[in-house]
């Protein structure tokens, strides 16, 4: 059995680090401009994917609704 996940310590050592918060603000960025765009029924439980694969060129262009799968795979 594996030993349980310490939040606290992953948001210490990766995701509080002012690299990573600068990311995650511009994808939340690009699922508000695409929720504007699309609506929040549009894409709910989907991803919005950034066509030029640039994360920060939120340009509304750039950005289209895929699903997770499509995506995350597209982006391996």
């Amino acid at each position: 059995m594996s030993a349980p996940r310490d939040y606290k310590a992953e948001y210490r050592n990766y995701q509080g680090k002012p690299e990573q918060i600068k990311r995650r603000s511009k994808r939340n960025s690009a699922r508000r401009i695409a929720r504007k765009k699309y609506g929040s029924l549009a894409i709910k439980g989907l991803d919005v994917d950034h066509r030029d694969r640039n994360p920060n060129n939120n340009a509304v262009s750039n950005l289209r609704i895929q699903t997770k799968r499509v995506n995350r795979g597209r982006n391996g």
